[in-house]
């Protein structure tokens, strides 16, 4: 990657949007290059508890066997399986046996919905996720993913649109909390018109995010494209200026 990209975004960040967290980047690779590789432990951890520590800085790597969800090895692409009674599980589950979630009415309808769901196959063993400021030369990320409040939403909404005349240069799939942050961007980034994806919604993953955020991902050829816009953009109107000091 080219750090220039990377410190002109940094840079730009903190003085239009200041106090709000970098996003974090992911990519994947056959060779971690010594980032460390995730443990998965004894226990089920969500996926999404196991990024804490890159919140903070830390790059993680992370393969199949990292992983304790059979959720996020799904939606990361090491694995193209569902639970058993996955149907049932989403929605009004089985009496006796498994307590459904019911965030769909029928295990017909989610029947409909996994047979038109995007899968993919991870491209190599790993995934690196890596803060934004701790990209080196050598990374090429494939996406970036920002956990925000809804006044730096609505920064990271309207520079996503900025240089499009479409309505949807974001979108918000249906699906799991990894899903919105690793699935769809990486599968937009392959798209003529990648979009910006908001996310986070999933009841299940919001214990492990800060309760005033959601997700925001963006593929990184549209991130490009973003970064090159800050400074011509609303964020230099007084209209910004009132949000900016309240942040």
């Amino acid at each position: 990657m080219d750090l220039a990209q990377r410190d002109a975004f940094t840079k730009r960040w903190g003085d239009y949007v200041p106090g709000a967290d970098l996003p974090i980047a992911f990519y994947y690779t056959d060779d971690p290059a010594g980032v460390d590789v995730m443990k998965a432990g004894d226990k089920h951890r969500c996926f999404l508890a196991q990024l804490s520590a890159v919140r903070r800085g830390r790059a993680l790597c992370f393969e199949e066997s990292s992983l304790t969800c059979s959720g996020a090895k799904r939606y990361l692409g090491f694995s193209q399986k569902s639970m058993p009674n996955f149907d049932h599980f989403l929605s009004c589950g089985i009496p006796g046996r498994l307590e459904g979630e019911r965030y769909k009415k029928s295990p017909e309808l989610v029947r409909e919905i996994m047979a038109n769901a995007p899968l993919f196959v991870a491209p190599a063993r790993y995934i690196v996720f890596k803060r934004w400021d701790a990209i080196e030369a050598g990374d090429e990320p494939e996406a970036v993913f920002f956990e925000a409040k809804p006044d730096v939403l609505s920064a990271l909404f309207t520079l996503a649109g900025y240089d499009e005349a479409a309505s949807d240069a974001v979108i918000a799939p249906f699906g799991a909390g990894c899903s919105s942050i690793v699935l769809h961007p990486y599968l937009e980034q392959g798209n003529r018109r990648p979009r910006a994806v908001l996310g986070m919604f999933d009841v299940s993953a919001r214990p492990w995010v800060n309760r005033e955020t959601l997700s925001f991902a963006v593929p990184i050829s549209k991130f490009a494209r973003m970064i090159d816009n800050m400074d011509e953009s609303f964020l230099i109107t007084p209209s910004w200026e009132r949000v900016r000091n309240r942040l």
